[in-house]
């Protein structure tokens, strides 16, 4: 798959097999400011594709980290563009860095985003980490 970036750009779309190369990459905004810094991946449960990814914000010694959907998400040699503004993400749920997403915290992640959340057909978790 790919997406069209800056000045017309064909911009190869994220894929699953890649995942560990996007690590500490800088994530950027549609209008490419610094979010923060991509600290891992999280898949759908149902489909084992990229869903969202968490992200290191915050000043020195007071990170957090955020996450992203990767829905519309575009990838280049040293940034990964998702489509949320800096605004939406740092204002996502957020954990601790040495944190973990909680199954009970995963409806609260995709209603900041206005997604529908819906647990897997036996209620496991929708998003596991990678």
């Amino acid at each position: 798959m790919f997406a069209y970036g800056d000045e017309g750009q064909i911009t190869p779309m994220i894929r699953a097999e890649n995942i560990r190369d996007w690590r500490n990459h800088d994530v950027v905004d549609p209008d490419g400011h610094k979010i923060g810094l991509l600290e891992g991946i999280y898949v759908d449960t149902s489909t084992d594709e990229p869903a969202f990814a968490s992200v290191r914000v915050g000043m020195l010694g007071r990170h957090r980290l955020t996450f992203v959907p990767l829905d519309r998400a575009t990838v280049a040699p040293d940034s990964v563009r998702v489509a949320y503004s800096r605004g939406q993400v740092k204002d996502a749920f957020s954990i601790d860095t040495d944190g973990e997403l909680a199954a009970t915290d995963e409806p609260t992640l995709f209603e900041h985003y206005g997604i529908p959340y819906q647990q897997g057909a036996s209620g496991e978790r929708r998003l596991a980490r990678r």
